[in-house]
């Protein structure tokens, strides 16, 4: 089911630094020298694993890190983690990792990047704005992760886990407030609220405001202002060195003012914040979600683990999509779809010790999309042509894991892992334009599919400094459904399949100069099969479909990471290098004349069907870079000053297929220079902050007919007060 989602990017502050490491629990290092670097670790795998001594392609951010770099949302991620693009459209985030993600704005295409939220899976479709606050760590993992995640995953994974209550922590916590320009005003904090001996809580919020960044000329209405506001509930309980249990519960709302873009045949960025609409807008986003985390220790030393989570939500918009006032064309969107997701995960640990250690496992999920009667409609023009969809589409995920790792000689490792999934969607909706009564079809179809994935790797730990491996690794994301042609006599194309990603990675990962240097280094290939599209039906090019690459693309690279920390100096960066090629292909341009037969597989070539083969994937920029620095400066009253200075690079990526310049597709390079200045007095941390420095006006995502802006330049000033 196709749904028109638009971009709005959410306010970004570098907070202070100083003294957020003392405000959260930063579980996701472990304390060393403070003139060293810290362990980062990861979870991926369902151990606590030090990240240099384990065979992922990963950036780990911990809160701390996520506050020195102002990141607060899942947009900021691609500007500090190379290889990735987050194509935010309001409603919902496509993340493409090495090019492989989500390249279709619609519930029946799947997300080949898994975001997590504390050990479960977050809503795939809509609703994925959701701030970051009160944040333990952010893991970014490249790559398919066809054992453990979720529901499978062809792209890689992002695993964000808040901080928990802490048992004898007392009355811990902050607060930070923040104020810039667009009058963007905010406030957030959190508690830790002792109970017993063996019981915590930890309460979290996390509110904003802002202003629009557009301004929009026509005969609109509505409200553009951002207003969120966000709550969060852990509770902690350990009874005994055995069991421990975790409950967290989310509460949201997302005020997001609507979701705005001009035409995206404009040949400049000029018009990307001032252009005109004709129709009244809104944007709201509102859920609640609840998990609790189970760990049992067994006398033996296996843990068993249950992680359970269910998800509601709702979202609605209303809005413009042709992206001026003009009187035609005039396209517009009023929708309102409502979410459900319940997860289930069980796992089986080994010890951590010893010469084989293992992991077994099985998951299941369930999402459902509803959309209400009268509530989805795309008006194509309004009032002529409103093109309604009424009814459920129901996704389901099962599957079966497990790993087992061997110690070798010489420190060497082999590590084997395996995932049977079974997945199915299912539709019970009606399709239908008022205004022609005979377009009116039912639609209740249902696709099942299985596949197969895994990881095979040999690692090497050299010595205690350095680490390398190889592995190969696949990964699926389910396939989909296609809705009749309204237009078409109300014919059911046939499904679309499943995609498949085969990975062949190697990597080295190294300590040097006691512990002051890190550094990760990886070059990978990548087949990707049955890359998921819209395009013209061959033979009837009047009508789109969504269809598979009937040949694989490959995809190559290698990617390079650094931290450093000499005294008050700390430095880091990131940077990934990719060449991507989508394989033989013939298709038609929707939106050029078309005419005559295009087969897939073998044209014929025409001046309607061409061989994509050899074009880059969508969103898939051939050079990412990412890179901070700061400097402590102790003053004489036993005050710190630090100035950072950030920079991120995203080159020119192609927003669809065709690489057609004159119609939009082409997406300019991105540079985004970042500043902030904070001022540590006792345990009170003021800074002062600048995002987009350069004011580059860039385009973030295409949604034909219309382009959607990056962030424009923000800058501002918070206060931070840890106890």
């Amino acid at each position: 089911m196709r749904i028109h989602a638009m971009w709005l990017s959410a306010s970004v502050l570098a907070l202070g630094w100083g003294g957020l490491a003392q405000a959260q629990t930063a579980q996701s290092t472990k304390a060393v020298d403070a003139n060293t670097l810290q362990e980062l670790v990861v979870t991926a795998e369902r151990r606590t694993e030090n990240l240099q001594s384990t065979a992922i392609a990963a950036t780990v951010l911990t809160g701390d890190d996520l506050a020195k770099k102002g990141v607060v949302t899942v947009d900021q991620l691609q500007f500090v983690s190379p290889s990735i693009t987050v194509n935010n459209f309001g409603q919902g985030n496509n993340i493409n990792i090495r090019g492989i993600g989500k390249g279709e704005h619609n519930t029946q295409t799947s997300t080949g990047v898994v975001t997590y939220r504390d050990g479960a899976t977050t809503f795939p479709g809509y609703i994925q704005e959701e701030p970051y606050f009160d944040i333990s760590g952010v893991e970014v993992l490249r790559g398919p992760q066809g054992t453990f995640s979720g529901q499978n995953a062809t792209g890689g994974a992002v695993i964000v886990n808040t901080n928990d209550p802490k048992i004898g922590g007392g009355h811990s916590g902050y607060l930070l407030g923040h104020y810039g320009n667009y009058d963007d005003v905010g406030l957030q904090g959190a508690v830790n609220l002792p109970i017993n001996d063996t019981t915590a809580a930890r309460v979290a919020f996390f509110t904003n405001y802002r202003d629009s960044f557009y301004h929009i000329s026509g005969p609109w209405t509505g409200d553009p202002t951002l207003k969120w506001g966000a709550v969060r509930l852990s509770l902690l309980w350990t009874p005994s060195d055995k069991l421990k249990v975790l409950w967290k519960t989310d509460y949201d709302y997302l005020q997001n003012g609507g979701y705005f873009g001009d035409a995206m045949t404009k040949p400049t960025t000029d018009s990307l914040f001032r252009f005109a609409n004709n129709t009244h807008t809104f944007a709201t986003d509102q859920f609640i979600r609840s998990t609790a985390k189970v760990d049992y220790v067994a006398d033996n030393g296996i843990t068993f683990r249950s992680i359970s989570s269910y998800a509601k939500g709702r979202t609605a918009w209303k809005g413009d999509i042709d992206g001026t006032a003009a009187a035609a064309p005039n396209y517009w969107i009023a929708e309102a779809v409502n979410e459900r997701l319940w997860s289930q995960e069980f796992n089986l640990i080994s010890p951590d010790t010893g010469p084989m250690k293992w992991v077994l496992g099985a998951y299941y999920q369930s999402n459902d999309y509803t959309f209400p009667k009268n509530r989805f409609l795309i008006g194509v023009p309004p009032g002529v042509v409103d093109e309604r969809l009424d009814g459920v589409n129901k996704t389901y995920t099962a599957a079966a894991f497990g790993q087992v790792s061997f110690e070798l000689p010489r420190g060497f490792e082999l590590q084997v892992g395996a995932r049977y999934s079974k997945w199915s969607t299912v539709n019970h909706v009606r399709w239908y334009v008022p205004q022609f009564p005979t377009i009116d079809y039912p639609d209740n179809e249902t696709e099942v599919g299985y596949n197969l994935t895994g990881k095979v790797t040999l690692n090497w730990q050299l010595d205690p400094n350095n680490f390398l491996y190889a592995f190969v690794a696949s990964g699926a994301k389910p396939g989909g459904l296609n809705g009749p042609l309204y237009f078409g006599g109300g014919v059911l194309p046939p499904p679309f399949r499943q995609e498949l990603v085969y990975d062949y990675e190697a990597g080295w990962k190294s300590n040097l100069l006691d512990n002051h240097l890190r550094t990760q280094i990886g070059v990978y290939y990548n087949t990707f099969k049955h890359f998921q599209v819209i395009l013209p039906i061959p033979n009837n090019p009047l009508q789109t479909t969504e269809q598979n690459n009937p040949n694989p693309s490959k995809l190559y690279g290698i990617e390079a990471s650094a931290q450093a920390v000499f005294g008050d100096l700390s430095f880091d960066l990131g940077a990934g290098w990719t060449k991507s090629e989508i394989g033989t292909f013939w298709t038609q341009d929707p939106r050029l004349p078309r005419s005559g037969p295009c087969d897939p597989r073998t044209g014929p070539a025409s001046a309607s069907c061409i061989n994509l083969g050899g074009n880059p994937q969508t969103y898939a920029p051939e050079f990412t870079f990412n890179a901070s620095a700061r400097y402590n400066y102790h003053l004489a009253n036993g005050d710190t000053l630090t100035p950072q200075v950030t920079y991120s690079h995203i080159s020119e990526q192609w927003g669809t297929l065709f690489d057609n310049r004159a119609a939009g597709d082409h997406l300019d390079p991105r540079d985004i220079v970042g500043a902030s200045l904070a001022w540590t007095h006792g345990d009170l941390v003021t800074t002062l902050y600048g995002y987009n420095l350069t004011d580059d006006h860039y385009v973030a995502a295409l949604l034909s007919p219309i382009r959607i802006a990056g962030a424009p330049r923000q800058f501002g000033i918070s206060i931070m007060k840890p106890f």
